[in-house]
C-alpha cells in the first residue's frame, strides 16, 4: 500500500512552470523539425495582412540552447507591460481591501439578495457576457476579478468560482462577438463582409455559452457550499488563505462608500478612455494607480504603510506574473525559428481539397489549435484570415462561415491557453493556479466546442451570409 502512495504522488499534476517550460522546449525541438518559410506580408490602411500564395522557404534558424533559455527573458520583455499590471493591480487591490471597503459593498449585496448565492453568480456571469459581447470591458476584465474573488470570499465559496463568474462571464460574451468592434470587425473587413452582418446567429451561440458558463459554476459552487472540502482548491479556497475562515465582514461606512465610489469611478474613467481614446494597458496601470493613490488618501493611509500594504499585494501575485512571461517564449521560439507560417501554410492548403463540410469544420479545428501559439486576435487575424478566404471561395462555402470558423476557434481555447497573457494575467490576480483551474473549467471548455461546432454545422447547412 505504501509503495502505491509513492508512485501516485510521483504521477502528480506538474507546476504551471513546468508544463509551459515544457512547451518551450518542444518549441525548440520544432524548430529542427520543421522547415524554415515565411508568406510575403502587406500594410493595407496601416494593417500588416499576409498575401495567400507567397509562402517560400528561407534559410533554417533553428534554435540553440542558448536561444532556449534567452527566449524566456524576452519573453518577460515582451510581456513587461502585462506582468507590471499584475504587480500594480495587486497591489492597488490589496490597499483598497485593507480598507474594508470591498468586502463591506458585498456583504450589503448579499444581504440585499439574501444570501441567494446562485443568484448573484448568475447576474455577474450575465452582466459581463452582455458588455464584453458588445466591445466594452476588454483587458480591463482583469481589474474586476478581485471583485469576483471579494463576492467568492464572502459568499464562503472559492477563487476559481470568482475568476469563473468573471472572466468566463466576460469570455462568453467575447468569443461569440455581437457587436465585436475589433476582431469581428478586423475579419470581416478582410473577408469583405458587411460590418456587423451575420448577428442572429451570433446571439444564440452567446445565449449557448453563457447559459453553460452560468450552469457549470452554479453547479460548482452548489457542491462548494455543500462540502468545501469538494472545492478544487483543497484547504485553500483562497491565495491568502490558510483555510476557511469565518471573519464578520466589516460594517458599511460613509467612508467604504467614498472608497467603493472611487473603486468605480475609476474604472468607469478607463472603459470611457478605452471606448473613445483607444486606451490599452498602460493607461489601465496609471488609472489603478491613480485610484490607490486616491484611496490611500481618503482613507488617511500613511505613504509608508502604503508601501508596505502594496508590496504585499504585489509579492503575493508574483508567481502568476512570471507565468506570462514564460509562456511568450513559445511565441518568440516559433517567430525567430521562422517555423510559424510554415505551420500555418502546412495545416490551411491542404484544406482547399476537401469536401466542403469537412473543410469548414477543419477551419475551425485549425484555429482552435493555432490559438494556442498566436492568442491575440487581431494578430491571428492577420495571418489566417487573408488565407482563409480564398480557401473558403474554393470549397464552397460562405466567407461568413469562414469568419465564423475564425472567431469561434480564436476564442474558444483562450480559456485554457496558457500562452493567453490575459488568461494568466486574470488566474495570477484571482490566485488561481492554471493546473487548478483547467481541473475546472474543462467541462465549459468542451461545452464551448460542441456549441461551436452545431453552429458551423448550421452555418454549413444554411449558407450563412450574405456570402
Amino acid at each position: 500500500m505504501e509503495k502505491k502512495e509513492k508512485w501516485y504522488k510521483r504521477l502528480e499534476m506538474p507546476d504551471a512552470f513546468v508544463i509551459i517550460f515544457s512547451i518551450v522546449l518542444l518549441a525548440a525541438v520544432l524548430s529542427y523539425l520543421i522547415p524554415a518559410g515565411t508568406f510575403v506580408r502587406e500594410e493595407v490602411d496601416g494593417v500588416t495582412r499576409v498575401i495567400p500564395g507567397s509562402y517560400t522557404y528561407v534559410e533554417s534558424n533553428p534554435a540553440n540552447v542558448l536561444d532556449l533559455f534567452v527566449s524566456i527573458q524576452k519573453g518577460m520583455i515582451d510581456t513587461a507591460n502585462i506582468i507590471f499590471l499584475i504587480l500594480i493591480v495587486g497591489g492597488i487591490v490589496k490597499i483598497i481591501e485593507y480598507t474594508g471597503a470591498i468586502d463591506a459593498g458585498i456583504n450589503v449585496l448579499i444581504q440585499k439578495t439574501k444570501g441567494r448565492y446562485m443568484v448573484l453568480i448568475t447576474l455577474v456571469a450575465l452582466t459581463f457576457g452582455i458588455l464584453a459581447s458588445m466591445g466594452l470591458v476588454a483587458n480591463a476584465v482583469i481589474a474586476f476579478v478581485p471583485i469576483g474573488i471579494a463576492l467568492a470570499r464572502n459568499l464562503k465559496l472559492d477563487a476559481i468560482i470568482g475568476v469563473s463568474m468573471i472572466y468566463l462571464g466576460y469570455y462568453a460574451g467575447m468569443v461569440a462577438g455581437i457587436f465585436d468592434p475589433v476582431v469581428l470587425v478586423f475579419a470581416q473587413t478582410i473577408a469583405e463582409l458587411p460590418l456587423f452582418s451575420g448577428m442572429t446567429l451570433r446571439v444564440f451561440i452567446f445565449i449557448g455559452m453563457i447559459l453553460s458558463v452560468i450552469i457549470f459554476t452554479n453547479r460548482y459552487a452548489k457542491k462548494v457550499k455543500n462540502d468545501p472540502s469538494k472545492s478544487i482548491l483543497g484547504d485553500r479556497p483562497f491565495n491568502d488563505d490558510e483555510g476557511i475562515t469565518n471573519i464578520e465582514p466589516p460594517k458599511f461606512t460613509v467612508l467604504h462608500g467614498i472608497n467603493l465610489l472611487i473603486f468605480v469611478g475609476y474604472l468607469g474613467f478607463f472603459i470611457w478612455g478605452a471606448f473613445t481614446r483607444s486606451w490599452g494597458i498602460n493607461e489601465l496601470v496609471g488609472v489603478f494607480l491613480m485610484m490607490g493613490f486616491t484611496v490611500g488618501f481618503a482613507s488617511r493611509i500613511s505613504p509608508n504603510q502604503f508601501v508596505k500594504i502594496f508590496i504585499e499585494g504585489a509579492r503575493g501575485i508574483t508567481y502568476g506574473a512570471l507565468v506570462v512571461g514564460l509562456a511568450r517564449a513559445v511565441v518568440i521560439i516559433l517567430e525567430n525559428s521562422q517555423i510559424l507560417d510554415t505551420i500555418v501554410n502546412a495545416t490551411l492548403v491542404p484544406l482547399q481539397a476537401m469536401p466542403t463540410y469537412i473543410g469548414g469544420l477543419m477551419l475551425f479545428v485549425f484555429n482552435l489549435l493555432f490559438n494556442f501559439l498566436v492568442t491575440s486576435g487581431t494578430g491571428q487575424a492577420a495571418i489566417v484570415m487573408p488565407l482563409m478566404v480564398p480557401i473558403t471561395d474554393v470549397i464552397g462555402i460562405t466567407r461568413q462561415t469562414g469568419v465564423l470558423a475564425f472567431i469561434l476557434g480564436d476564442g474558444i481555447t483562450n480559456i485554457v491557453a496558457p500562452t493567453s497573457g490575459v488568461l494568466m494575467a486574470v488566474l495570477a490576480v484571482g490566485g488561481v493556479k492554471w493546473t487548478d483551474w483547467l481541473k475546472f473549467v474543462w467541462p465549459i471548455l468542451l461545452s464551448w466546442i460542441v456549441i461551436g461546432t452545431l453552429a458551423l454545422l448550421y452555418a454549413l447547412v444554411t449558407g450563412y451570409g450574405p456570402y
